[in-house]
């Protein structure tokens, strides 16, 4: 059998699994572990896909990368079913090319950045990344064009730490810079889209386009993790409450139809019931209908860890009142959608894709022709489950 790769955790893990398996296409009888070390829950959930793939192919070799691999590889290589370990700078070695995921699919992910400067006390990311590094902007272009080439529609530019792309490279270009140039040098792609933002490090001329150019989609998810100014100084963030709310409003008053999602933490080290109540307006406040919520999750070596600690149960129960709330925001703001137009990029199965907004939208039936995967459809809204859309073609 070919190498087999199993990813977890982000876009950026998940395209470089896919320039790993393109580069070791030749291998037989490997396994490679492609690990995420965010939260203890994501180590588990490798050391268990470990053990089923050993049960699964007896016969092959085991490798394990990832930022575990880093953080924890003594845990790992503990293991009677690894092989061997692979950190993360060996898997990708110099990263002058980007890593790019979905070649197969109707979106392409390309990586921008890796790695972080920054020390939030909650992450043990930096440890498993290293510092940031920034990707050429002439290498992605490449790989954007290359995407469009291949017939994919909508590109999402990925990173560790995406809004600090640029510092390292001669002239210390931005995101925002690097944005306008793709623009420019690629006008057949049809769709940008961004993942993960520090709303602190959105530079202007990064904010001026998602205000107001059409090819960069009206959804914008931002690393938030708090809504109360003591737990983000706790947590050694950049930004206050009011900073992040500013953003939003900005960003709405001149592009009315941006959906905002954010990664917020429930349950910190310290975080009282006022401090939390502070988070669960924030969706309100930033106006957030896609929340990702995490239960706050202890990491060895960081100073998070070594704070004084909640209740599992309590950090388990408002976990669940943010995720509750935020459901409910979602499911209002798409009944809001019901009656629009949408263009939706059909994605699986002839029927489900992405409006712009990033709304998921399934058609109430198949388009007729066979796989429709890659195509823009004008959509009609016509009903909506809470949690996805359903329309018809207009």
């Amino acid at each position: 059998m070919s190498v087999e790769i199993i990813n977890f955790g982000c876009r950026l893990n998940l395209a470089e699994g896919e320039a790993i398996r393109a580069r070791m296409a030749d291998q037989n009888d490997l396994i490679i572990v492609n690990s995420c070390a965010v939260t203890s829950e994501a180590e588990r959930q490798a050391r268990q896909a470990i053990r089923r793939a050993a049960k699964r192919r007896p016969d092959a070799r085991i490798v394990v990368t990832g930022c575990a691999a880093e953080t924890s590889g003594g845990a790992f290589a503990a293991m009677s079913e690894v092989s061997a370990l692979l950190g993360n700078r060996e898997k990708r070695g110099a990263i002058a090319a980007p890593a790019v995921s979905g070649a197969d699919h109707a979106r392409a992910f390309i990586e921008v950045q890796n790695g972080c400067d920054h020390s939030c006390t909650f992450c043990i990311i930096p440890h498993g990344r290293g510092e940031s590094r920034s990707i050429p902007a002439g290498a992605i272009i490449e790989a954007v064009q290359a995407a469009v080439d291949r017939g994919q529609q909508e590109v999402i530019l990925t990173g560790v730490d995406l809004t600090s792309y640029g510092p390292d490279l001669p002239g210390s270009p931005t995101l925002g810079s690097l944005v306008n140039r793709i623009l420019k040098h690629v006008p057949t792609l049809h769709r940008l889209r961004l993942s993960s933002l520090d709303s602190i490090e959105i530079d202007p001329r990064l904010e001026e386009v998602i205000a107001n150019e059409p090819r960069v989609m009206p959804h914008v998810h931002l690393s938030l993790q708090s809504g109360d100014d003591l737990i983000l100084k706790r947590m050694k963030r950049r930004h206050s409450r009011a900073q992040a709310v500013a953003l939003v409003e900005r960003l709405k008053a001149r592009r009315p139809e941006i959906a905002i999602g954010a990664d917020i933490i429930a349950g910190f080290p310290t975080e009282d019931e006022a401090m939390f109540e502070n988070s669960l307006r924030l969706l309100d406040d930033c106006d957030i209908v896609f929340g990702h919520v995490f239960p706050f999750s202890a990491r060895d070596g960081t100073p998070a860890a070594r704070m004084p600690q909640l209740d599992r149960a309590l950090v388990r129960e408002r976990a669940e009142r943010l995720r509750g709330a935020a459901k409910v925001r979602k499911a209002q703001w798409l009944s809001t959608l019901i009656g629009t137009r949408q263009k939706v990029l059909i994605e699986l199965d002839g029927r489900t894709g992405h409006a712009p907004n990033f709304a998921s939208v399934t058609l109430e039936q198949a388009l007729p022709g066979g796989n429709m995967r890659g195509t823009m459809i004008e959509t009609l809204i016509t009903g909506s489950d809470g949690q996805t859309l359903t329309g018809i073609p207009a």
